[in-house]
């Protein structure tokens, strides 16, 4: 009898989550016919929403929502608000997530490069008191934020390496790069935002005007608005760049002369740094030497053959047509007393574009061997000041050195913290300087146990060391681990979702409130 009772009760639980399927389903296919005509289903476009850049999650959505108008995107909210369970929602740029924070499993994937009713890129040149700016769909992406600025001698002031993301996909995690300890992430060069938040609701915000959502969307994983437009804060453009690569074979004089370089332009704005990054080279091959003369490769071949870890300041001076007469002088001072290997320093000189733009074409490249879509098993961390010897000691060189994994691309260089609003949803390090750790791989879809598995490892070893890192991107967390990544931030991070989001709709494949 009592196997027959167990038996029922599971029949009863199957057929009720049956029909609550079903009542998804249904409800979705009954909605408006405004919204209706914008739901695409076909397998093919259900199948390219169901993975993303890191092509490690796989989540099927129940249909893509191509939006001609931001006012579409409010009818599909208010649409799923309206429902018993209302189905999840996901924005969807360039999808350039690693872990299926773009995705939304049995609801709806919005494809935001699918809007065009009153787009595009508006450049600014004299806002008053703004300075320039220009004003950009959250659907845009970065390189076409670029060529229109250029086009009036103006440029955004901080970057991703990678151009080719939406302005509302970086915006919702912070955008950092080398410009980062100079003018912050590039959620502090926001001046206003128009944001669809997960009531519907269309809502203009800045600092002074529904400043609480403002800061909220900024850094917020998408959890409490669709950024559907930002006005971004813009300065004078150079024209061309110095490109410096240094080699240091000692991690302290590495990151010793990180900090002077950030550390420079608070001193001296006429000689400082504009750009400051670094890399690490494993003696771990096939090294990437393809910034470098061919004549110096054997050497550096050689270098890191004999250190096992060689160190690399990649060091940016921009310049124009009144400062190119000063420029050899101001690279001069910038490297005067820095500790890399003697004759271990490298320069190309290039355009402003052809700099930031680097990346897109090791993108051609790899799409061209059919190596852009595997499986990129990354791992960001910002780790404090104080802890980044350890770091270096523990994970570049205690895991990640003595492991036969390739390292791919790993990228180490600090910021200033003065530079990141507090109020915004991102969270840092409670320390003055940070460092940014990035680790960037692509794999075999066999070989992509063991890589998650070292990160798995990295971020163990950071937590049993008390390293007080965070993630940047963050990933497959508990309720717990979430608490514990925003903080003291968690409890009004949670009190804004309530406030914008209270049915939890919006974004739930970054998995903090679903």
């Amino acid at each position: 009898m009592a196997r027959i009772i167990v038996l029922t009760v599971w029949i009863i639980i199957a057929v009720s989550m049956r029909h609550i399927g079903e009542a998804k389903e249904w409800s979705l296919l009954q909605a408006p016919s405004e919204i209706q005509q914008r739901l695409i289903r076909d397998p093919l476009s259900i199948s390219l929403a169901s993975t993303d850049y890191g092509h490690i999650i796989h989540q099927n959505p129940t249909a893509i929502f191509a939006p001609i108008s931001v006012t579409d995107i409010s009818n599909l909210i208010q649409f799923s608000n309206s429902l018993p369970i209302p189905f999840g929602i996901a924005a969807r740029g360039q999808a350039h997530s690693v872990h299926g924070q773009s995705m939304a499993r049995d609801g709806v994937v919005v494809n935001m490069t699918a809007l065009t009713e009153g787009r595009g890129v508006v450049v600014v040149p004299d806002g008053g008191a703004l300075g320039p700016y220009a004003d950009v769909g959250g659907e845009a992406i970065w390189i076409d934020v670029l060529h229109a600025a250029l086009k009036r001698g103006l440029t955004p002031l901080s970057w991703t390496d990678y151009l080719y993301l939406s302005v509302g996909g970086t915006l919702s995690n912070a955008g950092i790069s080398g410009q980062t300890f100079l003018f912050g992430p590039q959620i502090s060069n926001v001046h206003q935002l128009h944001v669809v938040t997960g009531k519907g609701e269309l809502v203009t915000c800045s600092t002074d005007n529904n400043k609480e959502l403002f800061y909220a969307v900024l850094g917020g994983l998408g959890q409490f608005g669709i950024i559907t437009r930002a006005r971004i804060a813009l300065g004078p453009a150079p024209t061309r760049v110095k490109w410096l690569r240094l080699l240091y074979n000692k991690f302290t004089e590495f990151s010793g002369d990180q900090e002077h370089l950030i550390a420079m332009n608070g001193r001296n704005e006429t000689i400082g740094a504009n750009y400051v990054e670094g890399f690490l080279l494993l003696n771990q091959p096939p090294l990437d030497l393809s910034f470098y003369p061919e004549a110096d490769k054997p050497r550096i071949t050689s270098l890191v053959t004999q250190y096992g870890i060689i160190y690399i300041i990649e060091l940016v001076k921009y310049y124009d047509n009144t400062t190119q007469q000063h420029v050899h002088e101001d690279v001069a001072l910038l490297v005067q007393g820095l500790k890399f290997v003697p004759t271990f320093m490298f320069e190309k000189d290039v355009s402003y574009e052809e700099f930031l733009n680097r990346v897109h074409s090791d993108e051609l490249a790899l799409r061209s061997q059919g190596l852009w879509e595997v499986p990129h098993p990354w791992l960001n961390l910002f780790v404090p000041r104080s802890r980044i010897s350890d770091v270096d000691e523990g994970v570049f060189k205690g895991i990640m050195l003595k492991q036969n994994i390739n390292p791919g691309i790993v990228i180490v260089y600090p910021v200033n913290r003065s530079k990141w609003d507090d109020n915004m949803s991102a969270v840092t390090p409670n320390e003055d300087i940070f460092y940014v750790v990035s680790i960037l791989r692509a794999t075999d879809f066999d070989k992509l146990e063991a890589f998650e598995a070292q990160n798995q490892e990295i971020l163990q070893f950071c937590e049993d060391n008390g390293i007080g890192m965070k993630q940047y991107l963050p990933q497959n967390k508990t309720h717990q681990e979430w608490m514990l990544h925003f903080g003291p931030k968690w409890t009004l991070f949670k009190q804004r979702k309530q406030e914008f989001d209270p049915r939890n709709i919006l974004s739930p494949g970054q998995g903090i409130f679903n």
